[in-house]
C-alpha cells in the first residue's frame, strides 16, 4: 500500500515540476534568507579561486540548495513505506550530506592549488609597482585591472569604488584581504593602504619598502611550493620502499614455505 503511494506521488511531484506548478528555484527564492544561514563565510572566496569571474557564487550555492532539497524529498519517499522520526532524520543528514559535498570538493580545489593561489596577490602587487609610482593607488589599481587574476577583479572594484566614494580609511582594504583570505593578505593590504596615505616627498622610499616586502613574500610563497613538492616525492618514495619492501618479504616468506615443502 505505502509503495503504491510513493509511487503515486512521485508521479504527481513530477507532473507538477515539470508543468512549472512547483519551482525548486521559485522555493528557494521565496526561503533565501533561511538557507543563506547555511551559506560558509568562505564560499565565495573558493568559488572565485576555482572558477575565477566565470561562475556566480550565489547561482552555484542555490544548485546545493536544490540538490539538498530533491535528495530529501527522494529519501522521504523511499522511506515512505517505514516512515519514522529516524528515517526522516536519516533523509535530512543525507540531503545535508548532498549539499555540503560541494563545498568539500571545491574547498579540496583550493588546499590542491593553495601556493599557486596564495602567489597571485603578492605577484599581481608587485606588477602593478610602476604603476604606483606614477599614479595614485587607486588609479593603478584600476589602470591594472585588465591584468589583475579574474580572482581579484570584483574586489579590486569594490575597493576602488570604496575609495572614490570618499572612505580614505584603512576599511576597504581590510574587507578586500578578508574577502580573498589568502596567506599575508592582511599584511600587504595594509602595505598597500600606507602607501596609499603616504607623503609624495618620501613615496619612493615607501615603494622601495612595499617592493622589498611583497618579493619576500613572493619567495615564501615560491620556498613553500618548492617544500611542499619535495615533501610529496619524499612520501611517494617512501610508499614505493615499502611496497617493494613488503614485496620482497613476501617472495622470501613463499621461497622458504617452498624448501620446507620440499
Amino acid at each position: 500500500m505505502y509503495i503504491e503511494i510513493a509511487i503515486i506521488a512521485v508521479i504527481i511531484f513530477v507532473i507538477m515540476f515539470s508543468t512549472g506548478q512547483i519551482s525548486f528555484n521559485q522555493l528557494i527564492s521565496d526561503n533565501e534568507a533561511v538557507f543563506r544561514k547555511l551559506k560558509e563565510e568562505d564560499w565565495d572566496f573558493y568559488v572565485k579561486a576555482k572558477y575565477g569571474n566565470m561562475v556566480n557564487p550565489d547561482i552555484l550555492f542555490n544548485k546545493r540548495v536544490r540538490n539538498g532539497v530533491i535528495t530529501i524529498i527522494m529519501l522521504v519517499f523511499a522511506f515512505i513505506a517505514n516512515l519514522s522520526a529516524l528515517t526522516i532524520v536519516v533523509a535530512i543528514a543525507g540531503g545535508f550530506g548532498v549539499f555540503k559535498f560541494s563545498y568539500i570538493d571545491i574547498k579540496g580545489y583550493y588546499k590542491k592549488h593553495i601556493n599557486e593561489i596564495d602567489a597571485m596577490l603578492p605577484h599581481y602587487l608587485k606588477s602593478i609597482e610602476i604603476l604606483i609610482q606614477h599614479y595614485t593607488v587607486p588609479v593603478a589599481i584600476g589602470k591594472s585591472m585588465a591584468d589583475a587574476p579574474g580572482i581579484f577583479k570584483d574586489g579590486l572594484q569594490d575597493l576602488i569604488n570604496a575609495i572614490n566614494s570618499g572612505d580614505d580609511t584603512i576599511k576597504p582594504y581590510m574587507e578586500f584581504a578578508k574577502l580573498y583570505p589568502v596567506r599575508d593578505s592582511m599584511r600587504m593590504m595594509r602595505l598597500l593602504y600606507r602607501l596609499s596615505i603616504g607623503r609624495q616627498d618620501r613615496k619612493q622610499e615607501q615603494l622601495l619598502a612595499f617592493s622589498r616586502t611583497i618579493s619576500n613574500l613572493q619567495q615564501k610563497a615560491r620556498e613553500t611550493k618548492y617544500k611542499n613538492r619535495l615533501e610529496k616525492m619524499q612520501g611517494m618514495t617512501m610508499k614505493m620502499l615499502v611496497s617493494t619492501g613488503i614485496g620482497v618479504m613476501i617472495l622470501l616468506i613463499l621461497a622458504v614455505l617452498q624448501m620446507i615443502d620440499l
